[in-house]
């Protein structure tokens, strides 16, 4: 072949290599994802997976809680494929399998160590023996307080405190004129944000959602006794403002040094103890969540979790970055850019065999202990149909527990009485369940 020829031919090979570059290099995995500090750490970090993926570039878009919900129901179900990562969790991972929206992960590279991942927190994201999301961090729920104020006072907080303990406790830190609300509770409106922390303290009030039948128990004294709690405590000695903080505004209330107590997901604790963070870091102690007359069910198992809808046009390039943010190498990463105490928790079993990990957190243990002992399938005293602590596995929950949640939302900033709230739930529960075609009559 003559010199020209072979000049020829290499130009043309390069021309070619330069074209799919250029392709490959418009490659955008859309990721919709939570405000969450655990997120916004991830979203910082994905510089790092662009670096190591030439090409795949990651956008972003960032949401407020209940809109993320809202915004990716009608995406997912409408097959508009806006988004290539899903942030959904435990509640949304099995139903959205089962209905073919979401794509598998069946095939983990090597060294992902799938074992590794928590048994109840990956079964939880499964569906008919398939893994249809992979769990960012997961979380339960227990109580934090402010040691430093608890024994100024001359109080001490049991390790598993009741109800009326903390209430108790409340009334005698109770300090507005200081500042100091005596407790912080979410109380903003949503199926995850208020609904999900009242649920299970019906649940530990011997409550349950529905009978047997599907007959909402709403009306029922385990509810009036668990809600009015919640009401009371938040109206007594809560937040100005209180029905309408969430868990990032609640979070900003304790980081800002106003709560003497809170009872929410156990994911905030790494938060609070990072003196960069909270005010109050280093006088923080934790308990288990409180519980009424039972302690069957009074504490939840949620994950934040990362999915690819079948809508995706990149789903090879979105399992690479979901395999990647949820990975041990992710965690190290954490670790050495943001300190050992951020890692997302709740999700690997090394990291809780991680003793630099154990050291530098010391409320480490007590999360784990609460995510394993979660029992979803089992959620309260009395038997139910249903499947879920502070959610229940229909898909008409979104619904029903953000209407729910607006109902207490009213109780909450004095528009209703307990009684009338709930019993304007109750009939609207009722009116769903009968259109979902769970009640006949």
């Amino acid at each position: 072949m003559a010199w020209t020829g072979r000049l020829n031919l290499a130009l043309a090979a390069a021309l070619a290599s330069g074209v799919a570059a250029g392709a490959r290099a418009d490659t955008t995995v859309t990721v919709a994802t939570v405000n969450n500090n655990d997120m916004i750490v991830m979203q910082r970090l994905s510089s790092e997976f662009e670096r190591d993926n030439p090409g795949v570039h990651v956008r972003w878009v960032t949401l407020e809680e209940n809109v993320l919900r809202q915004r990716l129901t009608v995406d997912i179900s409408t097959n508009s494929g806006q988004f290539d990562v899903l942030t959904i969790g435990l509640f949304e991972a099995p139903m959205w399998g089962q209905s073919g929206w979401l794509v598998p992960f069946s095939n983990p590279p090597a060294g992902y160590d799938m074992d590794d991942v928590l048994k109840s927190v990956r079964d939880g994201l499964s569906y008919g023996g398939q893994q249809y999301a992979l769990p960012f961090y997961a979380e339960s729920q227990m109580t934090f307080y402010r040691k430093d104020l608890f024994d100024k006072a001359g109080l001490s907080m049991p390790e598993q405190p009741t109800w009326l303990q903390v209430g108790e406790f409340a009334k005698k830190l109770h300090d507005p004129e200081h500042g100091i609300y005596g407790m912080c509770l979410r109380g903003k409106p949503g199926w995850g944000e208020n609904t999900g922390q009242i649920g299970p303290v019906v649940n530990s009030y011997g409550g349950r959602w529905f009978d047997m039948d599907w007959r909402p128990q709403l009306l029922t004294e385990p509810w009036k006794k668990g809600v009015g709690l919640y009401v009371d405590l938040l109206r007594q000695y809560g937040p100005p403002g209180a029905s309408s903080n969430g868990y990032n505004e609640t979070l900003a209330l304790f980081t800002n040094g106003n709560c003497a107590m809170w009872v929410d997901a156990t994911v905030a604790a790494s938060t609070l103890s990072d003196a960069k963070q909270n005010k109050a870091a280093g006088k923080v102690a934790y308990a288990n969540p409180p519980y009424g007359t039972v302690d069957k069910g009074n504490h939840y198992l949620w994950s934040w979790a990362l999915a690819v809808p079948k809508s995706s046009k990149v789903q090879a390039d979105a399992k690479k970055f979901v395999y990647w943010a949820t990975s041990k190498r992710y965690i190290d990463l954490v670790a050495k850019t943001e300190g050992v105490t951020a890692v997302p928790p709740g999700t690997r079993t090394s990291t809780y065999e991680n003793p630099e990990y154990l050291r530098a957190a010391p409320f480490a243990k007590l999360p784990l202990e609460n995510i394993k002992t979660a029992d979803m399938d089992h959620p309260t005293v009395e038997p139910v149909p249903y499947r879920g602590i502070s959610f229940v596995a229909i898909p008409e929950f979104q619904g029903i527990g953000t209407r729910v949640g607006q109902e207490v939302a009213a109780a909450i900033s004095g528009q209703k009485t307990v009684d009338a709230a709930l019993a304007s739930a109750q009939a609207s529960v009722e009116q769903a369940m009968r259109k979902g075609g769970y009640l006949k009559n």
